[in-house]
């Protein structure tokens, strides 16, 4: 067959046929290009084991020669590493012409009825017999014992100079074919010779393991706790180690003093774990890991493949973020510039910012630039949001900031109002007086009189976005910052009878410090031309801590962040073949690769998050404090998070168990279906291979499991009293239920609407750089305001630069790649194996089908006013699938971008 190799490869062509000539030559060969026929190769390429390395390596029992055998085809789907290969391909067509390009072994999963242990393994060695890019196959036969029984592993050596991503192996036995899937990474002997094993689309619990198999289930497991490591120091690329460590590598103090920053992760600052690198510590700060040139290592299954056949993945998104941000600096020069006129936010869609043409970010944002003639620079042109697509007026319209607290970016943080008046919490001694200064009569005034406090309380008509206590004590520390400002803020809302919010009044405040005593005012929606100035200056500073909480803490803390330390305690602790292993995984993909890509350009000193987010160099510091107050496991799944909000409350007689307090809450009401398609999933997934509650607690890699994600990865809150157990079916099933949704519909909600919502940045100002003009204003402020307002406007709205950074970052994060995997879409093999799991998927998958329509309807039912009418973006978040690009909706398994 003819393998249709790159220009590079065949520039090897005669270096092999020089080094062939050390060999024999096979007669289907005419030269190292074209591969021949398995069935026609000399013996000498061809291998069996032998008993004696049976025994040795397997402790199996000795196979008489006369044992009946049959012939057994095996045929492997794999892809080379996409990059850095050249160099190695002589040396691989070696092997190739050799007929050794990779060792296969089969394990069988039954013992031998005659001596009670594990039968010989059966190997030869796999050629390649075709390729086409990106894929290769190759070809080996096996000479099996007729018992050999049940295959129920594989183990796989690589004979290149090159890694290989194995895709899966299908073996051709008489009574059909069985597939390996294997979707892995394979290192090249010379840098790993150990062999790698992969387990059949059987899942067991530990105690139904089949006995020839117990021993490679636990030292898998041995290997990727990193037992079986030589060597100490930084992890490297071929490894597949998963170990914790705390938040130290964010900042770079050897480069840079400034960037120094606190361990995240301890007492002092309690945080969930990320994955370990194993780097130096800083020379300036040994609490702190280096951060030198490359990569963050993650495991290497862990990592983005380049095998899937295209270009633009998470991979690319995110190494587009380092690499446009200079590019943009070298065009806005001052960061301090503010945009001189609305016409200039609106030209960043119509007309857009040249940048250099040698800059090659053409291939990077294929969205973003459009590529001029070659006499002209690239030009950065964004494309409309879908907000001002609909309605280029409608982020400046009071039912629209209250609508989006619903069904917009961030639904995660509007709360019931339950006590009156309002109060802080903090020491009064240190942040002054608690009381707040939203009093009954204003709120009157704003409603018209149509009910007492009490029976709005009563009634369930207030409801509140508090950031007051959270970020009271940043106030001071953050203002010391250059270029933003900052207050603490409450946002009251009065519901409807539409089930429509009203914003009635924003409450901002600011500490007292050693030279000046607390400073609060309250704003409410005006009706002349200055208190509707101030009105809407009060509301960019209140939606401003919106966005940044948003991003700090609903979609990073809750989904990314608390996220990983599942993972980790999943691959050191679950065999690939356990069950729970094998319901959990999809939700695991590229979570850790996408997190460590995070801590290097986006959450690091100096980075996105700090250079244009209003905590600025407190920002990961802030996240673990509501880490440390707020989070708790028990609270993330939809309908506990619903009813601590006040937003829900049981109801036997109600949908889905829930009453809604607000009708028409857009991401409750499609959350609660997908939730719901979850929970059955894995209840009916659970239930199959756990009948008894028994088999939970005797399950040694479940309890495992559970153990290091409450007192390692989720170390510092591990005493805490709120800890689910895992002593039932419904303990698991919530437990893994809960992990699931954050994974996919949590993280959905919070992150492919960004650029729709964040991308016409007044919508969702992500800092406000100077203070509300009535804050002790000298003379000059105060008649600029009344001059001018649309200028203080301007220049409380971050500049030029943090803008345009701004938007290109969430252009790429609200972006599908095209190997994006979707909730419910395809099932895993091991699902796909089993009749009853098989079954119970299928029917999670019409849920989810119905969910698809049911969101269609809704959005044209124009009584949901909070998702359906003129010019409103319709709630499609929680849509399961998507195509590639910018949607704003599509509900991938993980969390991949």
């Amino acid at each position: 067959m003819f393998c249709r190799e790159s220009s590079s490869s065949l520039q090897t062509v005669n270096i092999a046929k020089s080094l062939s000539s050390l060999f024999p030559k096979p007669s289907a060969f005419i030269n190292p290009i074209f591969v021949g026929r398995r069935d026609k190769l000399p013996r000498r390429g061809r291998c069996k084991v032998t008993a004696s390395r049976a025994n040795t390596e397997h402790g199996g029992n000795v196979v008489k020669k006369n044992a009946p055998k049959i012939k057994v085809k095996g045929f492997i789907t794999a892809q080379e590493e996409s990059r850095g290969i050249a160099f190695s391909r002589p040396l691989d067509q070696i092997a190739d012409i050799r007929g050794k390009s990779l060792l296969v072994e089969l394990i069988s999963a039954e013992t031998d009825p005659r001596t009670g242990t594990e039968k010989d393994p059966v190997e030869d060695y796999a050629q390649r017999i075709w390729c086409e890019a990106p894929d290769e196959k190759y070809e080996c036969e096996f000479e099996m014992p007729e018992d050999f029984g049940t295959i129920g592993a594989i183990r796989v050596q690589n004979q290149y100079h090159r890694e290989l991503f194995l895709k899966k192996m299908e073996i051709e036995l008489p009574d059909g074919t069985v597939t390996f899937t294997c979707d892995s990474w394979i290192a090249p002997k010379s840098v790993d010779p150990a062999m790698r094993i992969f387990f059949s689309s059987n899942s067991y619990l530990p105690s139904q393991t089949p006995e020839p198999l117990k021993q490679f289930r636990k030292k898998e497991l041995e290997t990727l706790k990193g037992n079986n490591r030589e060597k100490l120091g930084e992890f490297t690329k071929y490894e597949r180690v998963y170990d914790y460590d705390v938040y130290n590598d964010l900042g770079d103090p050897d480069n840079d003093p400034e960037l120094a920053r606190p361990v995240i992760g301890g007492l002092s600052h309690p945080y969930p774990r990320r994955c370990k690198t194993g780097r130096k510590p800083c020379e300036s700060d040994p609490s702190s890991e280096q951060r030198y040139g490359g990569e963050f290592y993650v495991p290497r299954d862990e990592e983005f493949s380049t095998a899937k056949g295209t270009s633009f993945t998470g991979k690319t998104i995110l190494a587009a973020i380092p690499a446009v941000f200079p590019q943009i600096e070298s065009v806005l020069l001052d960061p301090h510039l503010p945009f001189p006129h609305f016409k200039a936010i609106q030209n960043l869609f119509e007309e857009g910012i040249e940048l250099p043409k040698d800059a090659g970010l053409l291939p990077l944002l294929p969205r973003l630039i459009k590529a001029a003639t070659e006499a002209r620079d690239d030009i950065l042109q964004f494309e409309a949001p879908v907000l001002i697509n609909r309605d280029g007026f409608s982020w400046l319209r009071d039912h629209e900031f209250a609508r989006q607290t619903l069904a917009g970016l961030n639904p995660y943080c509007i709360e019931l109002v339950k006590e009156w008046p309002l109060k802080s919490k903090l020491d009064p001694a240190i942040y002054g007086d608690p009381t707040s200064l939203i009093t009954w009569d204003i709120v009157e005034k704003e409603v018209k009189g149509n009910m007492s406090v009490d029976e709005a309380l009563k009634s369930k008509r207030l409801f509140v976005l508090d950031y007051h206590d959270l970020l009271l004590p940043y106030v001071n520390k953050v203002r010391e910052l250059d270029n933003t400002t900052l207050y603490a803020s409450r946002t009251l809302f009065f519901l409807s009878d539409d089930s429509t919010l009203r914003p009635v009044a924003i409450e901002l405040t600011c500490p007292p410090n050693i030279n000046k005593p607390q400073w609060k005012q309250v704003f409410t929606p005006g009706y002349d031309a200055t208190s509707c100035w101030l009105w809407s200056l009060a509301k960019t500073h209140a939606i401003c801590h919106d966005a940044g909480y948003h991003q700090l803490i609903s979609h990073w803390l809750r989904t990314h962040c608390c996220m990983e330390p599942y993972i980790i305690a999943a691959n050191r602790q679950l065999s690939a073949m356990h069950p729970i292993y094998r319901l959990l995984h999809p939700h695991f993909r590229y979570t850790m690769e996408i997190n460590a890509r995070a801590r290097q350009s986006l959450i690091n000193a100096g980075g996105i998050i700090e250079t244009c987010f209003w905590p600025g160099k407190y920002s990961v510091e802030l996240s673990s404090d509501v880490y440390d107050k707020l989070w708790r496991f028990d609270m993330e799944g939809l309908p506990a998070d619903l009813i601590r909000r006040g937003l829900a409350e049981e109801d036997e007689t109600a949908k889905h168990g829930l009453r809604l307090t607000i009708p028409d809450y857009p991401f409750a009401n499609d959350g609660l279906i997908l939730w719901d398609s979850i929970k059955e999933w894995v209840t009916d997934y659970v239930k199959h291979y756990y009948p008894d509650a028994e088999l939970i607690k005797l399950d040694e890699e479940l309890q495992g499991w559970w153990t290091e994600v409450r007192n390692i990865g989720h170390g510092d809150k591990k005493d805490e009293p709120w800890w689910p157990v895992l002593e039932t079916q419904d303990d698991l099933i919530g437990v893994v239920t809960t992990i699931a949704w954050v994974a996919s519909g949590h993280h959905a909600a919070v992150n492919f609407g960004q650029y729709g919502y964040g991308g016409y940045f007044p919508n969702r100002p992500t800092t406000t750089r100077i203070r509300m003009p009535v804050e002790e204003p000298t003379d000059e402020e105060l008649k600029e305001f009344f001059e001018t307002p649309e200028k203080v406007m301007l220049k409380t709205y971050p500049s030029q630069k943090q803008a345009t950074l701004v938007m290109v970052t969430l252009d790429l994060l609200s972006t599908h790649s095209p190997d994006e995997e979707y909730i419910g879409e395809y099932p895993e093999a091991s699902w796909a194996n089993d009749p009853i799991i098989f079954a119970a998927y299928e029917r999670f998958k019409g849920r989810l089908q119905y969910l698809e329509g049911v969101i269609d309807e809704r959005n044209v039912t124009l009584s949901l006013k909070n998702r359906a009418g003129a010019g409103v973006v319709k709630y499609e978040l929680l849509k399961p699938i998507s195509e590639a690009g910018v949607t704003g909706m599509g509900v991938p398994y993980s969390i991949s971008i």
